[in-house]
Parts: structure tokens; C-alpha cells; sequence
């Protein structure tokens, strides 16, 4: 009895032992799964492209709804005061994340980097960026592309169309202080416009810009978001206060968008 006893001791002694020097099988727990919603969840980062200088273009990616929604700035590189209020839009939709129902809103914060780097309207090979788009309207020459879509950043931006297929486009430019729209973005560009001190007013369709290849070739609504030329003065915090509620309702619409 006391021999079997102590051989029973042995054994688990030993089985003890091996399983502290880790030689046995270890424990394993299931898979949590997050309980948080789906949009909480989903925020991606990701470089999308690179420019001339090879400096990275950045698109960040919040909600996964089938309401598209794409956002850019910064298209030319000396209408700064975009890329700060796409990033504290960024900010605001994951701190409120339930504006982000239905949606996935994709962010292009600095569509021109080089540009930015060096307060120049064009790209580093001296290519205006809105100029460079597959439209009927667009005009070959140097300072637009010898032909469309030449430029790295341009095919960027036309990728991203591609690959998200946007409900809506909304550019952001200085400093013509108004909301220009084309295709059927009337009323899109008209909801914006209850939220900020900027009026509707129809540029025309310029030789192949983003607004013609979207609005005209695409028959996507877009609008054009022309602030003023001393809002690259402007501190984030008076920027949004100025601006979010108009980006907001361009993410909502066609529902009226009320900032709380």
C-alpha cells in the first residue's frame, strides 16, 4: 500500500516537472472575438502610392458599409489647409463612431506630397494634378501631361477610384471660397453648404480635372471644396469648427447631418 503510494508520487512529481520545463502540451484558450461594432473595429492605414520624389501617399480607411464615401486634399501642393481637416475628421469618425454606419469613408489627406513639400501648385515633374485625368475635355501639354494619367499620384487617386467605387467624392482647394460641384452633386454640394459660410457656385467643368473625370466620365458626384486662401493660417481647432459639420454632412447625406 505505502509502496504503490510512493510510486503514485513519483509519477505525478515527474509529470509536474515536465510540464514547468515546458516539455508537455501547453494550455490552450480559445479565440476571443471583439464585441466592439464593426466600425469601432475596422480603421486602416495604408500607403497607396508613392510620388515622383517617391514620398508616400497615405489613405486611411474607417467603416466597412456599402455607402462609399471619398475624401481628398491637397491635390495642389500650395492649398495646404485641407490635409489638417481631413486628418481631425479622421479623429472625429473614430471618436464617433456611429456616423460610420453604413459607411466606409476613404481618406487621401495629401494627394500631391511633393507639391506640399514645396508649396508648389504642381507635382516635382512641373504636372498639374487636376489636369491629368482620362476626360473628353482634356488638353495635352506639359504643364497637364503629355497624355492622361501620366503621373504617379493621378494614378493613385483614378486606383483608389477603381478599387472603392466612391458613392461620392468630395476634393478640398483653396482659395476660390466657394462649393463648386459636378455631375449630379447639386444636392450634395447644397447640404454642404447649410453647414459653412462657403456658397454654391458652378466653375464649369475644367479640361480633364478630378470633377470632370468623376462627375462627367465616371457619373460620379462630386463636389469641389474651395476654401479661402488665409485658411492655411488657420490652426486645426478653428479649421474644423469652420468646416467639420460640412464634411460631416457629405458623409451622412442624402440624411440632414446635425453636429451635437
Amino acid at each position: 500500500m505505502h509502496k504503490n503510494y510512493f510510486v503514485i508520487l513519483l509519477v505525478c512529481c515527474a509529470l509536474a516537472i515536465l510540464v514547468l520545463s515546458g516539455c508537455a502540451e501547453p494550455v490552450r484558450y480559445p479565440e476571443v472575438v471583439s464585441e466592439l461594432p464593426s466600425a469601432e473595429v475596422l480603421v486602416q492605414r495604408q500607403i497607396v502610392g508613392t510620388s515622383v520624389e517617391n514620398r508616400p501617399i497615405e489613405c486611411i480607411m474607417l467603416g466597412q458599409g456599402p455607402d462609399v464615401i471619398f475624401i481628398l486634399a491637397t491635390i495642389h501642393g500650395n492649398e495646404p489647409a485641407g490635409t489638417p481637416l481631413v486628418r481631425q475628421l479622421s479623429k472625429y469618425l473614430q471618436q464617433n463612431t456611429q456616423l460610420l454606419t453604413g459607411k466606409k469613408v476613404v481618406l487621401l489627406p495629401v494627394a500631391n506630397p511633393d507639391g506640399l513639400y514645396s508649396n508648389s501648385r504642381f507635382n516635382a515633374n512641373g504636372v498639374n494634378l487636376n489636369r491629368n485625368f482620362a476626360t473628353d475635355n482634356r488638353i495635352n501639354k506639359r504643364k497637364f501631361g503629355y497624355k492622361a494619367l501620366s503621373e504617379p499620384e493621378t494614378r493613385t487617386i483614378e486606383k483608389l477610384i477603381s478599387k472603392y467605387k466612391p458613392d461620392r467624392i468630395v476634393s478640398i482647394h483653396q482659395p476660390l471660397a466657394c462649393i463648386d460641384y459636378d455631375g449630379s452633386a447639386y444636392s450634395l454640394a447644397n447640404e454642404m453648404a447649410q453647414h459653412c459660410e462657403l456658397p454654391i457656385k458652378k466653375l464649369g467643368a475644367k479640361p480633364g480635372s478630378l470633377g470632370s473625370y468623376a462627375g462627367l466620365t465616371l457619373g460620379i458626384p462630386i463636389v469641389t471644396f474651395e476654401m479661402f486662401q488665409n485658411d492655411s493660417s488657420l490652426n486645426d481647432d478653428v479649421l474644423w469648427q469652420r468646416y467639420g459639420a460640412a464634411l460631416l454632412s457629405a458623409i451622412t447625406y442624402p440624411q440632414t447631418f446635425t453636429l451635437e
